[in-house]
């Protein structure tokens, strides 16, 4: 538990950025987690939510800061506002708006398809975003293009392949991926995206409801790209109810070919996996690959 120091300052840096008294009563611990460590903390009246990490993972939750006012300001879905993000000694913060969050039900999934259709027709003429950022804790760069294909094989699963190689994943993933980057083309022969505001990690443990049983999302990891691949992160590691994708699909209709480039898409967020995590998730990859190859 870091020291009562620490939190005074942050409590501090609460009250000077929402112009409104914060005397902190308690700092407590809050699980779920696998990057940074969470608190909330509880103030005599109101509580915030404040992530920490290490001081050179600012430019994380800056980022991160960022993707929720470009998520806020479309009034679509509801995320977590950020207040305030620094630094305090060694440590990085990130302040949020604090929600009470519980399991999402079937009507929580239906107005989160309907709102998450609002947001992706927010648009932009490029893929990428104004800034880079991060998915987890590895580095996702957004710089602008015209092109989704280029994009999407440069900035997404090229880079993830570099990284892979770095970290001793070569051999095979990296044969193998390299014919899939050259055949990417062939997934976008009749289909060409408009680039939407993507959250950019939407699995389900960055998905509840509130205490109203409205949707939330938070945990970003934003840029403009196909609006598919945020569809296809909600089928990855499950989380999301049966109601869901209808109800999406009803205020804005899949593609046919979403069935396929699905595999596409989550092979990025994969790879991304085994590139966090270690060598769990290389066979995986190596099998989505294959599939893919087997489809182009």
């Amino acid at each position: 538990m870091p020291s009562g120091d620490l939190f005074k300052t942050i409590a501090q840096h609460i009250q000077a950025s929402t112009g409104k008294p914060f005397v902190l009563r308690q700092a407590a611990s809050v699980g779920g987690g696998c990057i940074n460590s969470a608190y909330r903390l509880q103030g005599d009246v109101g509580a915030f939510f404040v992530k920490l990490n290490r001081k050179d993972r600012l430019p994380m939750f800056a980022a991160e800061a960022r993707g929720l006012d470009e998520l806020a300001a479309t009034a679509t879905v509801c995320v977590p506002r950020p207040v305030c993000h620094g630094l305090v000694g060694e440590q990085s913060y990130l302040v949020l708006e604090c929600l009470e969050l519980r399991p999402a039900g079937a009507a929580c999934d239906r107005l989160l398809g309907q709102r998450l259709a609002a947001m992706h027709r927010v648009v932009q003429p490029f893929c990428g975003w104004h800034s880079d950022n991060t998915i987890g804790s590895n580095p996702q760069p957004n710089n602008r293009h015209s092109d989704w294909v280029k994009f999407f094989t440069q900035q997404r699963l090229g880079f993830q392949l570099k990284l892979a190689e770095t970290q001793g994943f070569g051999g095979k993933l990296q044969r193998q991926g390299e014919k899939l980057m050259e055949r990417l083309p062939a997934f976008f022969v009749s289909y060409q995206p408009q680039p939407s505001l993507l959250h950019g990690d939407l699995w389900g443990g960055n998905y509840a409801g509130d205490d109203a049983g409205q949707p939330v999302i938070f945990d970003p990891a934003c840029y403009y790209g196909d609006r598919e691949a945020d569809i296809a992160m909600t089928e990855l590691f499950g989380g999301f109810g049966r109601d869901f994708q209808p109800a999406y699909a009803d205020a804005y209709p899949l593609d046919a070919g979403y069935r396929t480039r699905k595999n596409l898409y989550n092979l990025y967020h994969i790879i991304n996996h085994l590139n966090l995590f270690g060598a769990g998730y290389l066979a995986q990859a190596e099998t989505m690959i294959e599939r893919l190859l087997s489809e182009a």
